[in-house]
């Protein structure tokens, strides 16, 4: 019986993370070398607290509009296999720029909602909402067989007062409910991790601006994406370590 039982579980370990990869989706806060020197993702220091691999494709200046013009999407779809995992986080670069900038999404998240602006050298071009990017990128990587995380933006230094954040934090959460994703309030978990920390060592987290953290900054908001993780729905949270399952501070 102990073998069967025993046989059982691996096969459902096996559902979740056997030959899976996780890759990651989003902006400078997530990307190798973050924003600048001084700074680094915490897309690089999530890998120890996951027991499957962790390849980081976030790309610094990007948008959830930038980052699928660029075919950078189109690349992911004929790199992932089933069973592997996309988490995507943007909403630093999507804001709304006058003139246009080549990332800012059409306001709102209707996905039906576009947009006509004019690009560097006078073309018309039509954007959409950061839904509909988000939203088209779950439901393809869905048809692949790869299920995905959706996450909301990381706050910017200072904002301790847990609460919905920027309109990105609300149109992350709509897009997986949306689209049957999985969520992680990527936000307000990484204000918890802060609160308990304190401002003054916050603040040594962000060198440069409001935004872009230290390694050891970056090493804190990997573990609040973690702990939001394991504290959520998602069957990600299977393939935790150790180190993944023992974080401080509560579930949300």
């Amino acid at each position: 019986m102990a073998v069967k039982i025993l046989s059982y579980a691996l096969l459902l370990f096996c559902a979740v993370a056997c030959n899976a990869t996780v890759y990651l989706i989003g902006d400078s806060t997530m990307a190798p070398g973050g924003g600048g020197a001084g700074t680094d993702g915490w897309g690089q220091y999530l890998q120890p607290y996951l027991s499957i691999p962790v390849v980081n494709k976030a790309v610094a200046g990007r948008s959830a509009r930038s980052y699928t013009d660029e075919g950078r999407f189109n690349t992911l779809y004929t790199t992932v296999k089933k069973g592997d995992w996309a988490v995507i986080e943007f909403g630093h670069n999507d804001g709304s720029a006058t003139p246009d900038n080549g990332r800012a999404d059409c306001p709102g998240s209707d996905v039906a909602t576009t947009c006509t602006v004019k690009d560097s050298t006078g073309k018309t071009i039509v954007t959409h909402t950061y839904n509909y990017y988000i939203q088209n990128a779950v439901t393809k990587f869905a048809s692949l067989g790869v299920k995905t995380v959706v996450s909301s933006p990381t706050p910017n230094n200072g904002s301790f007062a847990s609460g919905a954040g920027n309109r990105f934090v609300g149109y992350a959460s709509l897009a997986a409910s949306r689209t049957g994703a999985d969520y992680v309030d990527h936000y307000d978990y990484v204000i918890e991790f802060y609160k308990a920390l304190g401002q003054a060592k916050v603040n040594a987290f962000y060198p440069n601006d409001h935004t872009h953290t230290s390694p050891a900054g970056a090493k804190v908001v990997a573990q609040a994406f973690a702990k939001g993780l394991g504290c959520g729905k998602s069957t990600l949270k299977a393939s935790l370590t150790s180190a993944g399952t023992s974080l401080p501070n509560g579930c949300m």
